[in-house]
């Protein structure tokens, strides 16, 4: 089969790996059926999309309203490789889904505003699918109101201009939606369980998405939840797309 690719902004370890062994997890696919490249560093271009089933992009440190004065190198090389890249996965309808730094960067590709009016604490959250969100291949399986996993200091604060949205919540407007048939980004995270969010609390205490002194209360509020639907998307991502 193509292997799905698995774009990495990441440049803290412990939370790279763990990233990605939940990703592989989640889709049900061995140590070939996923690969994952780290962008930032150095330059990356992708030859040709096709030659994956699928890719995804994960989230991490960066946020895209930073001022361009302020990004890191890295940060900027990174933009610039996955925009290039998504003129491509958008032309081609090609399967895609990027998931909280992704739902920025797809959604400013598209024309969409991203801003930081709806910021969620990091940990459990509260997600609704729409009607068009509940007909989509992608949520089949999930009931209409779900708990997930999110953090995040900025968002869409709408739907770029022909893009469906598929899920929504109090706080934050737009969690998922689509471009095309194929092409997706949610702003909570679909790979993370409660080890998941635990070690991204952990990594991220100083990140500024909260006070470190909150750390002990954020850790009891996931512990508090039971966050079991999201994962759902990748399993069918992966059956939908895996290719020969």
């Amino acid at each position: 089969m193509r292997p799905f690719l698995l774009l990495s902004i990441r440049a803290e370890e412990r939370a790279a790996l763990e990233e990605e062994a939940a990703f592989r997890r989640f889709l049900g696919v061995g140590a070939e059926g996923l690969e994952r490249a780290q962008l930032g560093p150095e330059p990356w271009v992708a030859d040709h999309v096709d030659r994956w089933s699928g890719i995804l992009l994960g989230g991490g440190a960066f946020t895209t309203t930073e001022p361009a004065e302020h990004k890191s190198p890295e940060q900027v090389q990174a933009e610039a490789d996955i925009a290039r890249l998504l003129d491509d996965v958008v032309a081609a309808d090609h399967p895609f889904l990027g998931a909280c730094f992704g739902i920025g960067t797809l959604g400013g590709h598209q024309g969409g505003v991203v801003d930081r009016e709806h910021p969620e604490p990091v940990g459990p959250l509260e997600v609704t699918l729409t009607e068009e969100g509940e007909a989509d291949p992608l949520m089949a399986g999930l009931p209409r109101d779900f708990a997930a996993y999110g953090g995040h200091k900025e968002a869409l604060a709408a739907v770029p201009p022909g893009a469906t949205l598929l899920a929504t919540s109090r706080a934050c407007p737009v969690q998922a939606f689509r471009v095309g048939q194929h092409v997706y980004a949610t702003q909570f995270h679909p790979e993370l369980d409660l080890a998941g969010v635990l070690t991204r609390i952990a990594v991220y205490a100083t990140y500024g998405y909260f006070d470190p002194s909150e750390e002990a209360e954020l850790t009891a509020r996931a512990q508090a939840v039971a966050v079991e639907h999201p994962m759902r998307i990748l399993a069918n991502f992966a059956a939908r797309y895996t290719r020969d």
